[in-house]
């Protein structure tokens, strides 16, 4: 087979009269490379999942399973004001969360009642897995689904009917919506839950219950050829093992799971040490996605409406995710009026307007380049000026021993820059150990910066600007080298107000707190405004409670739970109960339920309680701990907050 490269035509080096390049001309693959559904992916580098279920009118993270149908009735929906959002904001392609771990479908599925043609939306004829995907066929996106293994209403859950009824689920996804390019999985499966009313805990065998090799991807793999399948352990997408948008400063997309205990890896059930990094020597092509929402919690909360994640936030954590060769998965919730909020939409816009900003020219892009090695000496194939024809499968590559080659860039006049994109041409693998960017400053080449494992894409932000007009590539591979793309880019700036906190914290300083069976550490740790800090208890038998005398009478609207912040997990609170008195005797509870996913997103658990309630005193009741064993465990508080309004 014969391949025509015709790549520096814009520039005038070559031309199509060139002869045809040979397959046997081009390096032998090295490693593990990408299918057709992986490149699409790789090159959407970004995208929305839309988290929208009765959890959403409960103001809740995580359903329970036992919210009624009835709740789900978002009079003013617009999937295409959500779509249109995304596409402002650069994003390539939407996920609909077509059923969350509370089991209820937004589509009128026929494997449970519990489903959206039971709910008043749309008079019970709606399927808004379907407007999800005719907003965004609309809008140019690409279109993906998420359908929670985990179903905590479904009353067989944890019996080979319901097993059987999820894959059912996912076949009449795959049947009727398009071609989709993502079939979005993750390692919640098993606890407490509903369940048709039984309202127990229920495990399952993460590694065999789905039958996931065996039985249910083939079905993805049979229905929806297109689509890359994402779980903790891949088999296309793995996910980077946070919800904070980041991945590793070193993350390759060869990645080996593995189970924890030896047995055969499953989504949940994954040793985690590579999730971030990946392995240089992974036996299969499994690049990360970086996923986390655009406030701080995954579904919708008014309260935080001021916390909508800014365009330079946003553009850091593209920095972070894509510019390591990850994906951007972003999380969008919509209210219950089902509509993006007004600071969502904004901070899409403004983030949409940075990223056009700033890599709307590439500052390199009529500079002179010259390589120390070019492969069998054909400039019109494997030369340089490929690295600046916008193709990222056009490469510069070297001969099979040249390993360590060098290229210097000669800009057209002076630049200055704080962004640098490298990009590898990835039908070849990822070949790169390292890079080694240099400038030339006073007659010498200086160190600028370096970067590993650039893969599809490196973005390389530098701490301040650099002016110059010569920069030096050393790059070094086991075999030759085949990059794809240099280019120099200026970060741009752009306006964003946001509207302000509808909360205010009531002033802690005149508590009187008394830990009641909860011993050791400093409770005052938890109440010192600081997050960085925390109270550590010793371990206890739960549950414990803890009472505070607040001196005066207030109104409390909420309460809110930050977990400890310095990345371990111990002590973090999954059950509670928060109870009011005025006088401390008659006890009234304001609010219970559960902090969930808090493992995976540590952040501030704000609680409204719908009816503010007036009192002098409160007692917390720590009723579980996440990770706890035998319901023993110590208990982590960074910051326990309660409001007036």
């Amino acid at each position: 087979m014969l391949t025509v490269l015709c790549v520096a035509l814009s520039i005038g080096l070559v031309g199509c009269d060139q002869p045809a390049v040979s397959m046997k001309d081009e390096p032998t693959p090295y490693g593990p490379i990408p299918t057709e559904a992986q490149l699409n992916w790789h090159e959407m580098e970004m995208y929305c999942l839309i988290h929208f279920t009765p959890t959403t009118f409960q103001n809740k993270e995580w359903g329970f399973g036992d919210a009624p149908a009835s709740l789900f009735n978002p009079r003013d929906f617009d999937a295409n004001q959500i779509a249109a959002a995304a596409k402002a904001g650069g994003f390539k392609g939407l996920i609909s969360v077509a059923k969350h771990h509370d089991g209820f479908c937004l589509w009128p599925t026929k494997t449970t009642n519990y489903n959206i043609a039971n709910s008043p939306w749309r008079d019970g004829r709606g399927d808004m897995v379907k407007a999800f995907e005719n907003a965004a066929r609309k809008q140019d996106l690409q279109f993906g689904v998420y359908v929670s293994a985990w179903d905590r209403n479904h009353p067989q859950y944890g019996d080979a009917e319901y097993a059987d009824a999820y894959r059912e689920q996912l076949r009449e996804l795959y049947s009727n919506y398009g071609p989709l390019f993502i079939s979005w999985h993750d390692g919640a499966n098993g606890g407490d839950g509903y369940y048709g009313g039984a309202n127990e805990t229920r495990r399952i065998d993460r590694s065999t219950y789905y039958e996931w090799e065996e039985k249910t991807w083939p079905i993805t793999r049979e229905l929806q050829p297109t689509a890359v399948i994402f779980s903790d352990i891949g088999p296309d997408v793995r996910w980077v093992g946070n919800e904070k948008g980041i991945a590793a400063e070193t993350s390759w997309a060869t990645f080996t799971p593995i189970a924890p205990d030896g047995s055969k890896p499953a989504p949940g059930h994954i040793d985690e040490q590579f999730l971030g990094s990946g392995q240089r020597d992974g036996k299969y092509w499994i690049p990360a996605e970086c996923d986390v929402p655009h406030r701080p919690g995954w579904f919708y909360h008014p309260e935080q409406d001021h916390q909508v994640k800014t365009p330079d936030q946003l553009f850091d954590l593209y920095l972070k995710s894509v510019g390591r060769g990850a994906a951007f998965n972003l999380g969008l919730a919509p209210n219950t009026e089902g509509l993006l909020h007004a600071n969502d939409v904004a901070s899409l816009k403004g983030f949409g307007e940075k990223l056009a900003k700033t890599f709307a020219e590439n500052l390199a892009s009529d500079a002179s380049l010259k390589a120390s090695n070019i492969r069998k000496g054909q400039e019109g194939h494997f030369g340089p000026a490929n690295l600046l024809d916008d193709d990222r499968y056009s490469y510069w590559a070297t001969d099979d021993e040249v390993t360590q080659p060098e290229l210097i860039i000669e800009l057209e006049a002076e630049a200055s820059f704080d962004i640098i994109r490298l990009r590898e041409n990835i039908k070849l693998g990822q070949r790169l150990d390292s890079v080694w960017v240099d400038v030339w400053q006073d007659g010498n080449w200086r160190p600028l910066a370096m970067a590993t494992s650039v893969g599809s894409n490196r973005l390389i932000h530098l701490d301040e600007l650099i002016t110059t007009e010569r920069l030096r590539l050393r790059l070094f591979a086991p075999v030759a080298v085949a990059l794809s793309d240099f280019g120099l880019f200026r970060e741009a700036d752009v306006t964003f107000a946001m509207q302000e906190a509808a909360h205010k914290r009531i002033d802690p300083s005149r508590w009187n707190m008394v830990a009641g069976g909860l011993h050791g550490g400093d409770p005052l740790l938890a109440v010192d405004g600081k997050p960085e800090t925390f109270w550590l208890t010793s371990e206890v038998d739960l549950p414990k409670s803890i009472s505070v005398d607040m001196g005066r009478q207030e109104t409390i609207a909420g309460i809110g739970y930050l977990p400890r912040q310095d990345g371990n997990m111990e002590g973090l609170i999954s059950r509670y109960v928060f109870e009011a008195s005025t006088d401390s005797t008659n006890w009234e509870v304001a609010s219970k339920g559960e902090f969930s996913n808090i493992v995976a997103n540590p952040i501030l658990q704000y609680v409204n309680f719908g009816k503010p309630v007036r009192a002098r005193y409160f007692r917390l009741t720590v009723e579980a701990v996440a990770n706890a064993i035998n319901n023993r465990s110590a208990v982590s508080i960074a910051e326990f907050e309660v409001y007036n309004h």
